[in-house]
């Protein structure tokens, strides 16, 4: 029996399900009773793999970083998502959703963004595909984001801000499951993470997959075995990490390691370190952790990181910590930054602020000589230049 996998009602342990208003429901329930027969068809499967390899340029590199090895004393291996197309991961499951789309005779898809790498991701495979595309991103990330989003519109993407609460990734999600119910038949919603009603966790998990499943094959050729003994991966809604865990999950000789943003630190109330500041309820569509009020208010979560200032995390990461299955870390602002340009400078690559998070674990944690861990290097750090500017201490 997989007891992290997601049961047959759409729940990770107590989490996950679909909490959505009726004018949501043939949406939701058109993709649930659609999207396991047509992910795992033949032709579906025959294509996307296709396009992984020929577009998005998978399988991407196990590298093996040399000087952070050496500075830490363990084995660290990078997952270098980091060399996708697009510069992230998210277009793993862009690709699979888009397909999925088109199988469903959809002519319009809309898409939430916070970092814009989502964004940028979509828009890519609607232009891929021809189909017209809109992204909602909330107005503070657009200007801290400013670069993709004039890659969003070269693309051919309509950018819609979005202007209520904090102006950030959450409003962003409220206002495209808003289009949404307003444009039920003609259009696919393409959530970028592990969050929303069920199928979306499950769905986007599976697209994600590939990311463990080339991790084990690679291992196995330099190291002669398939499997880490520790994957760390950095979580706001937690796509990348559960991508990085999937084929792990069950396998308890592999230690998940969890990295959310604490950003101004857990006591300055700009913090989005969830599983810590949080509790049980109810967010997006799903039951999982978040940070809200007594009165269940959601509380607006902060990171330097615009991909992780999310106020929850998917429901497969809220069991994973329930369970115990994963440990979780809440990294600062400055512990991010610090290790980002250290990876810079010790191995020549300079990561996206989110995945910059993952690598601060080693300054929290130790790891023994031998061990081999595996950090999913989730984006690039091109998007984030103007962020490492004004920190400034390099």
């Amino acid at each position: 029996m997989n007891k992290y996998q997601v049961d047959d009602n759409g729940y990770y342990g107590k989490f996950g399900g679909a909490y959505i208003p009726e004018m949501l429901y043939p949406n939701v329930e058109e993709l649930r009773t659609n999207y396991l027969q047509i992910i795992n068809s033949e032709n579906f499967q025959i294509e996307f793999a296709h396009l992984l390899k020929t577009y998005v340029g998978r399988p991407t590199p196990l590298y093996y970083a040399t000087r952070i090895s050496e500075k830490y004393k363990t084995k660290v291996y990078l997952k270098r998502e980091d060399l996708c197309h697009t510069g992230a991961h998210k277009v793993n499951n862009t690709i699979g959703q888009i397909l999925l789309a088109k199988r469903l005779g959809k002519s319009k898809v809309i898409a939430e963004t916070g970092a814009g790498q989502h964004g940028v991701a979509t828009a890519t495979v609607c232009a891929l595909m021809g189909i017209e595309c809109i992204v909602y991103m909330g107005e503070i990330d657009m200007a801290r984001q400013k670069p993709n989003v004039e890659r969003m519109k070269i693309l051919g993407a309509q950018v819609v801000p979005a202007t209520s609460g904090s102006q950030t990734l959450k409003d962003a999600t409220n206002e495209a499951m808003r289009h949404w119910i307003n444009n039920p038949s003609d259009t696919h919603y393409i959530i970028g993470s592990v969050v929303g009603p069920h199928p979306y966790p499950d769905m986007v998990a599976r697209f994600q997959s590939v990311i463990s499943d080339e991790m084990q094959k690679q291992l196995q050729e330099v190291e002669g075995r398939n499997t880490p003994d520790h994957v760390i991966a950095c979580v706001g809604g937690g796509s990348n990490a559960a991508g990085a865990f999937y084929h792990f999950l069950e396998n308890q000789s592999v230690n998940l390691i969890a990295a959310e943003a604490a950003g101004a630190g857990l006591a300055s109330g700009k913090s989005a370190a969830t599983t810590i500041l949080g509790n049980p309820g109810v967010l997006h569509g799903s039951k999982t952790i978040l940070m809200q009020t007594d009165d269940g208010q959601v509380i607006e979560p902060y990171s330097i990181s615009a991909g992780l200032d999310y106020p929850g995390i998917g429901p497969i990461h809220a069991h994973l910590f329930d369970a115990g299955r994963a440990e979780f870390y809440a990294i600062t602002d400055e512990e991010a930054m610090i290790a980002g340009v250290e990876l810079s400078k010790l191995e020549g690559i300079i990561p996206a602020i989110e995945s910059a998070h993952a690598l601060a674990v080693f300054n929290n944690r130790r790891f023994n000589e031998e061990e081999v861990v595996v950090v999913n290097l989730s984006g690039r750090g091109d998007k984030d230049l103007e962020t490492y500017i004004k920190w400034g201490k390099y």
